[in-house]
């Protein structure tokens, strides 16, 4: 009988690439998951790995192996979950991973909904940004998680996970009321109004940072960054108390202070898209089923 824990192991590095991915996945050191590998090859009784230096790689048979790992995972969750329930109805613990932004309009609801409908069912939420929520889910520490993606950026897709798209999120300009890109109506506004405005924005290489950094210099400028934070409601402070631009997505400007509003900008491509992941396979068992219906549920009385 092949150890479980192993092929786990294969399966990510198939994934990751890298030993030291892996092991920074597990919180193992490198060693320890080469030991394991080596391991499950005197298991298999076959070359799984093609050593190269320091570099390894899978061998045609190591692929399909790790391919067939996923489908044995997933016949064990169903197997763990048909023992907790005979009737299909969802109970036990549904760990929920969510980015912070969504936290409050989107877990909190999702929880108290599924606690209020299954007296079984134990939500638990876990705040993770996207790619630290894929990883619990591929480490079976989080069964459902909430992601994000900006759609001016090339952002690959998440290797060994299902995604679903569950709504969008354009980002909008948060103005102090006597700017003059704030003026009357709800008309959208062009960036270029606000080349000239000293501004708040997420730090480069985070994705709200790059995204809104490509927008601005599509519109033909860099923006004269005062301030940087990965926080929107810091960013609402600091545009409320020092009259500076950011644009953050419209689902973290739902609450703004008297002395803000938030207007839409003519750049269609500036906007998030917010999508559900779990782990291949998994989506019908019965808490996912019952929180990803939750959730579209909390989407369309949103909308």
């Amino acid at each position: 009988m092949l150890d479980v824990r192993r092929l786990i192991l294969l399966r990510d590095l198939a994934v990751h690439g890298t030993v030291t991915a892996v092991a920074e996945l597990h919180r193992v050191t490198p060693s320890a998951v080469s030991q394991q590998l080596r391991l499950l090859e005197d298991e298999t009784k076959a070359r799984l790995l093609e050593r190269t230096g320091r570099s390894i790689h899978l061998t045609a048979a190591g692929r399909q192996l790790a391919d067939d790992t996923e489908h044995v995972l997933t016949a064990l969750e169903q197997a763990q979950d048909r023992l907790h329930t005979g009737t299909g109805e969802p109970t036990g613990p549904l760990h929920i991973a969510c980015f912070p932004s969504a936290l409050a309009p989107m877990a909190a609801p999702l929880g108290e909904a599924l606690e209020g409908a299954y007296r079984d069912l134990r939500p638990h939420i876990t705040e993770a940004e996207p790619e630290t929520a894929v990883r619990l889910l591929l480490q079976r520490r989080a069964d459902l998680a909430l992601l994000y993606r900006y759609t001016n950026l090339a952002t690959p897709p998440h290797p060994g996970v299902e995604t679903r798209t569950l709504r969008t999120d354009p980002l909008v300009a948060v103005l102090r009321n006597d700017h003059p890109a704030a003026g009357p109506g709800n008309d959208p506004v062009d960036l270029r109004e606000l080349a000239d405005t000293p501004w708040i924005t997420a730090p480069p290489q985070t994705a709200c940072g790059d995204a809104v950094l490509q927008a601005c210099r599509s519109a033909g400028f860099a923006p004269r960054v005062r301030h940087t934070c990965t926080d929107f409601s810091a960013m609402i402070a600091l545009a409320a108390s020092g009259g500076h631009t950011a644009l953050i997505p419209r689902l973290a400007a739902a609450h703004l202070p008297p002395t803000l509003t938030a207007r839409p900008v003519t750049d269609s491509t500036l906007t998030r898209t917010i999508e559900t992941a779990v782990r291949h396979g998994t989506a019908h068992e019965p808490a996912i089923a019952a929180a990803l219906a939750a959730l579209r549920g909390l989407v369309h009385s949103t909308a």
